[in-house]
């Protein structure tokens, strides 16, 4: 039990009722000068220095052997981590003797604790690596070992070395690839920055990743066949040898020893087995069922490269011009907060977004009547919907439903409308269908309809049209009809006379084919 000695008596420093407690230091305000004096412990034991006075501490730290490190000390002292002596060394007098002087050294807890920290931040702040090295080694030690297997009396304390360096080469290896590529992720998202030094790294990543994949390709079919051969030639005899070596160090608990040892025994060599079926599983597949963890460990790689690959191909996107819709948004929400005043902002809504009314919602007289004006949505008959839609956007209610409401009168309006709109698209249609080839200015009025169905044709032709071409052959998106439009040298403009206006443009020659009469 810890303890000080004060006056010629001694002060127990820890409750028996509590124990050690190490990692109290953690939690309380002056958590970093507690860290920083227990970091000094840990490195002059590390020296082979065991004790420590608080100027010791003081001259480590780089600080004043002042109160407030004094009394750090005494924390520590209580919660378990240092155990203070009294320091005697120095005393040459009676009034050295009752002042108050210590030597302070590292408790058991204390050293586990820091072991423990040092482990939990290694582990946090660990990136991994993929090691090629370590595939090679790993390769060796098999190599060795299926040799030694072959040998009559192979040497235990030889296969014993060889399985211990396997077993923590492949340990390395196994602990590196699952934190290397748990910290990928991390790599592959990217906030902005620096464009150029983040390319020229994912290039550098990708190419160390593109390396491994192909180490891990060719050492992993060899480990998986030393494997097989190693098991051949009895790689469970090694094991045994392995096991046996490590139980002759084993404590003897109790009076039978040859129990102790024989426990012992097994206990290593199930713990040999374990490993074992580790590194088989990790290099050799059990059929389709259950892949080995090196392909897996390959195809998330493969995939790694990929969306490092997408993710520098979006940033030179973004470089070259290109913005993609987050980008897009921003920018409207710009305009939005740069807009004059409230109409012009309903004038960008129309343009980014086209929404407008919904009048096909319910079809009556008075919305097919309107329709033919096209008056502004809020200058427009209302369309009355239920209050239950609007509050739950559904028709149903509860209780007895509704009546089936009849609309075959709808239906017949909509009947005749599809019917008029047919007719008056076959009337132009055949209106616009030539007989050769015509010229634009003779083809005279154009009613709306008409004219509507012009101005697609002439476009799907214009849109056709490569740069430097006087002449064009393209047929519609449905197939319904062909349009050949040549241009006419020094033909001059043309006006195409409609109800709504004049079109003017460069005079050409015009064919238009109904596909549908012909077939």
């Amino acid at each position: 039990m810890p303890a000080i000695v004060q006056n010629g008596s001694v002060t127990e420093t820890v409750s028996e009722a509590h124990g050690p407690q190490p990692f109290a230091h953690l939690g309380v305000p002056n958590a970093a000068l507690y860290r920083e004096v227990l970091l000094a412990f840990a490195r002059a034991k590390e020296r082979f220095i065991v004790h420590l006075r608080p100027e010791d501490v003081a001259a480590e730290l780089r600080r004043e052997n002042d109160e407030q490190l004094a009394q750090a000390l005494q924390k520590l002292v209580e919660w378990g981590n240092l155990r203070a002596d009294a320091d005697t060394g120095r005393v040459t007098t009676v009034e050295d003797f009752h002042r108050r002087r210590f030597l302070f050294q590292l408790t058991a807890a204390g050293h586990a604790a820091e072991q423990a920290i040092a482990f939990y931040e290694e582990a946090i702040g660990r990136r991994g690596a993929l090691q090629s090295v370590a595939l090679a080694d790993i390769a060796d030690q098999l190599a060795a070992l299926s040799a030694l297997a072959g040998a009559a009396d192979p040497d235990p304390a030889k296969a014993h070395l060889l399985l211990l360096t396997l077993a923590e080469r492949f340990s390395s290896l196994a602990d590196n690839a699952q934190a290397f590529m748990s910290s990928l992720r991390r790599a592959i998202d990217f906030s902005d920055g620096d464009v150029q030094g983040f390319i020229a790294y994912k290039e550098r990543l990708i190419d160390y990743i593109d390396r491994f994949i192909a180490d891990l390709a060719n050492s992993g079919a060899r480990i998986a066949a030393l494997l097989d051969e190693l098991e051949a030639r009895g790689h469970e005899r090694l094991l045994v040898l392995a096991a046996r070596r490590e139980a002759a160090d084993a404590v003897p608990e109790g009076a039978d020893a040859a129990e102790a040892r024989a426990r012992a025994e097994a206990d290593a060599l199930a713990s040999w087995r374990n490993r074992w079926r580790g590194l088989r599983d990790w290099f050799v597949s059990a059929g389709t069922g259950r892949p080995s963890q090196a392909r897996l460990l390959r195809q998330a790689a493969v995939t790694a490269i990929k969306q490092l690959i997408d993710t520098v191909g979006m940033l030179n996107e973004r470089r070259s011009g290109r913005s993609d819709r987050s980008a897009d948004f921003r920018a409207l929400a710009r305009w939005f907060a740069e807009a004059p005043d409230e109409a012009a902002m309903h004038r960008l809504w129309r343009a980014a977004f086209g929404l407008t009314s919904a009048r096909h919602l319910t079809v009556t007289a008075d919305t097919l009547a309107a329709e033919g004006t096209n008056p502004p949505w809020a200058e427009a008959p209302p369309v009355r919907i239920s209050p239950q839609l609007r509050r739950t956007g559904s028709y149903e209610r509860r209780g007895r439903p509704n009546r089936v409401q009849d609309r075959s009168e709808a239906r017949r309006l909509l009947r005749e409308h599809a019917e008029r709109e047919a007719a008056e698209t076959a009337a132009a249609r055949a209106r616009l269908r030539t007989d050769g080839p015509t010229l634009l200015s003779e083809l005279g009025v154009l009613d709306p309809r008409t004219f509507r169905l012009f101005l697609a044709l002439l476009g799907d032709a214009l849109a056709a049209r490569l740069p430097g071409d006087t002449e064009v052959k393209t047929v519609t998106g449905d197939g319904s009809m062909e349009v050949r439009l040549s241009l006419v040298p020094d033909g001059g403009l043309v006006r195409v006379v409609t109800e709504d206006g004049v079109l003017t443009g460069p005079e050409h020659l015009i064919e238009i084919t109904d596909l549908a009469e012909v077939s």
